[in-house]
Order: structure tokens, then C-alpha cells, then sequence
């Protein structure tokens, strides 16, 4: 997990590249899954869990290279197996103006559009599996107003796969008299491709996504992603809109109205929307995603403190809504 302090550029943590599986995981709602227990995986020395810290003593090296070369300011790296964290560190600052700030494993960083798997697709997976949402399903059984222009055709699987022929950013100025007209706005989009002939990706089909969960669970998808994943495993520093303890924590991203943004979404779309959107907005520290990561690996299922036993199960997205247990 990087942070782009000082940068313009935003370029995704390679160590999170393993969430996009999210887009594929439901949460199975069970009265135990309710419970908010904090947690962390049990820290080890690497070779308890087979590792060589030899080897992991090597990124020490690539990471200083980074940051000397300028690509990036600070960052942590958190590797787990078994079930285990065998490395966890933190390199660099998270705040390089005007006073330097070290980084901190604890370090609460803006995920950018990892919200789109992690809390949104999640979010529709959970309620497939409940049997409120079917991916095959158009998206105008759920949001009648959004057929204009051939939207119509547009199923609940083209926009998670983003095939749904949208285009990949509405105009910014759309959003700027509030979520209500961003919404219109978004309704009345033409479409830029034929519906499930092409790969465009898209923010505007999470931002859709984010609004089934809102008019189908009747929260909206922080609330929703808060009930039914984040605090049932345990990621109590995970979620939108970071309370003043975590903002404190936060690696600011740039500059907005020169203020340096820490704790407050940096994309433009989302922080007009209130910082609660499909696409983006989501916070969260490297040993939270630990949990969430873990919580995929471990046969779908993730042991609380207390032994509660979370189940989660990986869902297959199909045009037929088939559904792989396992995948």
C-alpha cells in the first residue's frame, strides 16, 4: 500500500491486486456474521509458516529503490500464508509536505477504486446470495428511470464485468449540484458501445451498482458494506468517511482548494457525491485487507476472536447466475 503524498500520480498498490477477486464473493448472512469483533491475523516469524526471511528481507531493497527514484513516498508491505502475517513493515513517509510524516503500518490509506470490488461488487454478491438481486436481472427491474438511450438491455453482470457499453466517466460538472441531479445525469447517458460487445472500464457502472444496493437493501453501500462485510470480519478500520482517529492516520493524497486531502476522498466524482460512492471512497489499512484477503483464501471461511466462524463463499459470475463454490 503506497502513498501518493507529494504525487500527482495514482497508481494502485500492487499488493492489493488480489482484491479483484472481490468482484467474485458473496457473504452468506448469518445471525453469528452479525458480531463485530476486531481482529488482526496473528503476526509470525516467516519460516514458522514455510517463508524464507532471507528472501523477504530483499524487498527492503526494492522499496528503497522506489522511493530514492521518486515513484513513490512511503508504503507498507504485509505478506501473509497460512493464515498468518510473516511480514509486515512500513517504509518511507506517508506525509512528505510541509512536515515530513513517517509512514506507519497502521496507516490508513484512500483505496481508490479497489472500492469497486471490495465494497461494491461485494455488496451485490451479498445480495444475490440472499436471492434480492439476480446478475442476470436487467438493471431497470431494480432502477426503472435508468432506460433511456438503450440502457434498457443492460444486465446487473454487464456492469460488473464492464461490458455494459457506458461510458467510462460522465462529465465532472454533472456532479456538482448534488447526488440527485448526478443521478439524472447518469440516467440520461448515451451509450458508447452496444450493450455486452466490449470491455470499457468504467466508473459510472459502479457508481449504478452502488445505487441497486441503495434502492434494494434500502442502505446505501456504506451503510450496506459496514452491516454485511467489513464489520462481520472484523476491519473496524475499514470503510467510507474515516472517523477523526483515523483521518489522523491517513497518508494524504494532493491538494484540493489548498488543502491537503487526508482522510477525505480524493476522487473528484465520489467527494461530490458526499464521499460515498460505488467507484471510489472506500479507506482502509494493510492488516484490515489481510483480514479481507485472508477471508477469500481460507475456504471461504474467516475465524473471529471469539471462534465465530464467518462464512463467505466464491461465487462465479455467469450470464446464467451459476454460482461455483470454491471458484
Amino acid at each position: 500500500m503506497t502513498s501518493p503524498a507529494s504525487s500527482a500520480t495514482r497508481s494502485s498498490p500492487a499488493f492489493l491486486l488480489g482484491i479483484l477477486l472481490a468482484s467474485l464473493i458473496s457473504l452468506l448472512g448469518t445471525a453469528a456474521a452479525q458480531q463485530t469483533l476486531p481482529r488482526q491475523l496473528k503476526q509470525v516469524p516467516p519460516e514458522s509458516v514455510g517463508l524464507d526471511s532471507s528472501r523477504l528481507d530483499q524487498i527492503s531493497s526494492i522499496v528503497s529503490e522506489g522511493i530514492e527514484n521518486g515513484k513513490m513516498p512511503g508504503c507498507v508491505v504485509c505478506i501473509g500464508h497460512q493464515g498468518k502475517v510473516a511480514y509486515l513493515k512500513a517504509f518511507g513517509h506517508r506525509r512528505t509536505q510541509p512536515n515530513p510524516d513517517p509512514m506507519t503500518t497502521d496507516t490508513v490509506f484512500d483505496m481508490a477504486s479497489i472500492t469497486k470490488p471490495m465494497a461494491t461488487a461485494t455488496s451485490i454478491m451479498r445480495l444475490v446470495e440472499s436471492g434480492k438481486v439476480r446478475l442476470g436481472a436487467k438493471v431497470v427491474d431494480y432502477l426503472p428511470e435508468f432506460s433511456p438511450q438503450g440502457k434498457d438491455a443492460i444486465t446487473v453482470h454487464d456492469l460488473l464485468v464492464h461490458q455494459s457499453g457506458l461510458i467510462p466517466d460522465n462529465a465532472l460538472k454533472d456532479y456538482e449540484a448534488g447526488p440527485e441531479v448526478a443521478w439524472q445525469r447518469i440516467c440520461e447517458l448515451d451509450l458508447v458501445a452496444p450493450v455486452g460487445t466490449t470491455f470499457k472500464y468504467s466508473d459510472v457502472n459502479f457508481i449504478v451498482l452502488a445505487e441497486i444496493v441503495h434502492r434494494v437493501s434500502g442502505l446505501n453501500v456504506h451503510e450496506f458494506s459496514q452491516r454485511e462485510i467489513f464489520q462481520p470480519l472484523g476491519m473496524r478500520e475499514t470503510g467510507y468517511l474515516p472517523n477523526d482517529e483515523l483521518k489522523r492516520r491517513a497518508a494524504p493524497t494532493e491538494r484540493r482548494n489548498d488543502q491537503w486531502m487526508q482522510g477525505e476522498v480524493h476522487d473528484p466524482r465520489a467527494y461530490a457525491l458526499g464521499g460515498i460512492a460505488g467507484h471510489a471512497g472506500l479507506f482502509s489499512t494493510a492488516q484490515d485487507i489481510a483480514l479481507y484477503a485472508q477471508a477469500l483464501l481460507d475456504d471461504g471461511r474467516a475465524t473471529l476472536d471469539d471462534g465465530t466462524i464467518v462464512q463467505v463463499r466464491a461465487t462465479h459470475i455467469g450470464h446464467d447466475d451459476s454460482r461455483v463454490p470454491g471458484l
